[in-house]
């Protein structure tokens, strides 16, 4: 099979297409032959050695969200069966035309939905899924704030939280983006490059906040959140040491929590699975919920599809696709 292979870490050049052979399944595992692979900030860290692949994926090979077609099933899998179309979360080796996904991650590809929306959505969906809703506890009625609100995960939780009843709140880094925001249903959402979130919404009495900035935006959400507040953070990409006031945590009985998705074991993924198609998957098929896919790359410009995530101009999911 061709692959996109990090042939060193460095700049988006070292990714390269190299022959691989077609990897080989457990009992508990599917094949899937991909035709798309979304592109995410994680397959930046990899690129860069700063994000290493678990033992269970390849370590040069990345890629985290496939849609494509069932080719093998493992002796112990019963849903599916060859020829399913389905998309998946897998823990690397999606920039590749086979790649190995575990039968209880898997996905139907919702209705009417090509492979290459299909692909833009697992990594997001689940990322927001268990962070907004089962460690922040969103409920309807409350407030939610989601910093990057045009990045993959920007686009999913906007859409989630809004279809679950939540007033939604966003930052964005021009005009452009705080419309799109809107149209996805944040109720308001602020350019961070004009105006100082932190005072905009300083009477707003934040519920959860979605962090994946950190450094200091760590000291304006907690500022902002009210009572009981919860702060999530997945990523911290200005900085992961921060001052913390404790006082001010105790006073509002805040609660500072936080993941990171690829390490889980597979048996948390398989029942954030079942989750997923039972709550976001319904919301999808009622077409509340749509995938936001900004570019679409041939997988032999992988390099070029991370540049553009490197430069934050995307509105919405980047993904490759395979012939």
């Amino acid at each position: 099979m061709k692959a996109i292979v990090i042939t060193e870490h460095g700049a988006p050049a070292v990714l390269q297409v190299q022959e691989r052979a077609i990897p080989v399944i457990s009992a508990d595992e599917v094949l899937i032959e991909v035709k798309a692979a979304g592109v995410n900030r994680p397959d930046v860290l990899q690129r860069k050695g700063k994000y290493p692949a678990p033992d269970n994926a390849p370590a040069d090979i990345p890629g985290l969200e496939v849609a494509g077609i069932i080719k093998e099933r493992g002796a112990h899998v019963k849903r599916w069966e060859t020829g399913d179309k389905v998309c998946a979360l897998i823990a690397g080796g999606g920039y590749a035309e086979y790649a190995v996904a575990h039968a209880d991650h898997c996905l139907t590809i919702p209705g009417g939905l090509t492979y290459v929306e299909a692909a833009s959505l697992p990594e997001a969906v689940f990322t927001v899924w268990s962070n907004v809703f089962e460690r922040g506890s969103l409920i309807p009625g409350e407030k939610f704030l989601v910093h990057g609100g045009t990045s993959g995960i920007g686009i999913t939780a906007i859409q989630l939280a809004k279809n679950w009843g939540a007033k939604v709140y966003a930052t964005a880094g021009t005009d452009e983006k705080c419309k799109a925001c809107l149209e996805l249903g944040a109720d308001l959402c602020i350019n961070y490059r004009l105006f100082d979130f932190e005072k905009v919404l300083a009477q707003e009495g934040l519920d959860v906040i979605l962090d994946m900035i950190g450094g200091t935006y760590f000291e304006k959400n907690i500022n902002i959140l009210a009572e009981e507040g919860r702060l999530v953070y997945i990523n911290a990409m200005q900085g992961n040491q921060v001052e913390l006031n404790i006082m001010k945590l105790m006073q509002k009985r805040i609660t500072v929590t936080g993941s990171t998705l690829r390490s889980r074991d597979a048996v948390f993924k398989a029942q954030l699975t079942n989750e997923i198609e039972k709550h976001v998957w319904p919301m999808i098929e009622a077409n509340k919920f749509k995938p936001v896919v900004f570019k679409i790359f041939a997988y032999q410009q992988a390099a070029d599809a991370h540049k553009l995530m490197e430069s934050s101009q995307h509105i919405g999911k980047i993904v490759l696709v395979f012939n």
